[in-house]
């Protein structure tokens, strides 16, 4: 299982890749091991919508169940990613590359601070 170091996880499985003062969200490759295979990432909220740390913005449906999406910040998103529309399983293959979910423009960057390390991730993993 992949813990990037260059990352900030939530309790929820989501991972946060800061870039500037925008965040790029997905599901981390723990997450979608235990979905299994991913076929629907269903958006309840879009481009331009501000949302709050802890808010849900969507639902990822795979074979086995139904996960909610959240939002580990607050902010704008500012993009979601729709290339996964077609193509849901590339988040099974591609966690932390182009299986990303969604961007956030940060409204509050001390958030991040409250997120998980890679070691504290690995420990509520039990690694």
């Amino acid at each position: 299982m992949k813990i990037p170091e260059n990352l900030r996880y939530t309790k929820e499985h989501e991972y946060v890749l800061l870039e500037g003062n925008t965040a790029i969200v997905g599901v981390t490759d723990y997450a979608q091991s235990e979905l299994g295979d991913i076929i629907y990432i269903d958006f309840t909220s879009s481009a331009g919508d501000v949302v709050k740390a802890g808010d849900i913005i969507g639902s990822i449906e795979a074979v086995k169940t139904v996960s909610e999406i959240f939002s580990p910040v607050s902010g704008k998103i500012a993009e979601v990613n729709s290339d996964i529309n077609d193509k849901a399983s590339v988040v099974n293959e591609d966690p932390y590359g182009a299986g990303w979910l969604f961007k956030i423009e940060l409204s509050d960057s001390s958030e991040i601070d409250g997120l998980l390390n890679p070691t504290a991730y690995s420990e509520l993993l039990g690694a």
